[in-house]
């Protein structure tokens, strides 16, 4: 560093110019961006996707604060859009309405804010009863609360499942935030919640087409050990290959944890209506539906996409929202 000099950034808000030796090269920085990075300042409260980022929440403390947007204010204001999205990285999730039913709509749902991350499944799938079905989903059974996909690494992150049809008896949906469960679980059984943060766990999925694999732990934390993924689905869960005293920890763990995920004060529960589409993260909440009968007509269309897209989405929509002369959050330029 040669020489540092007041100066104002291209919006007029108060800046430090460094010129840089040996070379002169000139860079200046927003004091608000200073103040922020100074050594010993307060640490960054992460990037947005772990448990001290977001609120954790169980079905009461939900219910005053139910994310939800229609679909045209969604699609045409940008604080409505930036509110709903800000509701998927905050809450986990958020219910846009009165979404046109028709086929393919999910896809225009997910590029609104990002990119549709295609699979093996294609690039949506179907969610009704089969008459062959090689997927519990394609029947009117109950599915417990699950993550998807926790065979693929990476695995995405976003899932949408917007309703087409719902005329069935039975089939409501059901949430539950895993942040929240695996925190209650640190809190009471500090034993199991090392294992299961530690124990890497082999999911597998595999069919004529495909063959997948991930070996995964079923909560997996940030350097800082902060909360950060939760992938649990019963039905894709391999055979551990550890130490009996290993597996002993293990099981137990599981099924505590598995205990917590069913407590029925954790489960948001609610029905879907045609034009009624969840975002979710996939990696943070579980979802399930209750047993319905084949009889009647209940179709869901849905899509994965990522969690990044709409971070970045969200991020430039704020940004147009900051007003002129405002700093906060800028980086040196």
């Amino acid at each position: 560093m040669d020489r540092v000099h007041d100066t104002r950034t291209a919006d007029g808000a108060p800046a430090r110019e460094v010129v840089w030796a040996p070379g002169g090269h000139r860079t200046v920085y927003a004091e608000a961006w200073l103040r922020a990075h100074l050594p010993g300042a307060p640490a960054a409260p992460g990037d947005g996707r772990t448990e001290d980022d977001t609120y954790l929440w169980d079905a009461a403390g939900i219910a005053g604060r139910f994310p939800e947007a229609g679909w045209g204010a969604y699609t045409a204001e940008p604080t409505v859009t930036a509110a709903a999205l800000d509701s998927v990285m905050g809450l986990g999730f958020v219910l846009l309405r009165g979404v046109p039913v028709r086929d393919r709509q999910v896809l225009d749902v997910a590029r609104t804010f990002g990119f549709v991350r295609e699979t093996n499944y294609g690039e949506l799938f179907e969610v009704r009863v089969e008459a062959d079905p090689d997927n519990l989903a394609f029947t009117g059974a109950r599915t417990t609360p699950h993550t998807d996909n926790p065979y693929r690494d990476p695995v995405p992150t976003l899932q949408l499942l917007p309703c087409l049809a719902n005329a069935a008896q039975g089939g409501d949906s059901g949430l539950v935030d895993g942040f929240h469960a695996a925190a209650l679980l640190r809190a009471g059984d500090p034993e199991a919640y090392e294992v299961l943060t530690r124990v890497p766990v082999p999911f597998a999925f595999s069919d004529g087409r495909t063959e997948l694999r991930a070996h995964r732990r079923l909560i997996d934390t940030d350097p800082a050990g902060r909360i950060r993924e939760i992938r649990f689905n019963n039905r894709s869960i391999g055979t551990l290959q550890q130490p009996a005293g290993v597996l002993d920890a293990f099981h137990a763990a599981y099924r505590r944890f598995g205990e917590l995920l069913l407590r029925s004060e954790l489960q948001l529960e609610f029905r879907l209506s045609p034009g009624d589409c969840p975002v979710f993260a996939n990696t943070r909440l579980l979802h399930a539906r209750t047993a319905f009968a084949e009889s009647g007509d209940r179709h869901l269309q849905g899509a994965y996409a990522d969690i990044d897209g709409l971070a970045s989405t969200l991020a430039v929509l704020r940004r147009k929202e900051m007003p002129t002369g405002s700093t906060s959050g800028s980086a040196p330029r």
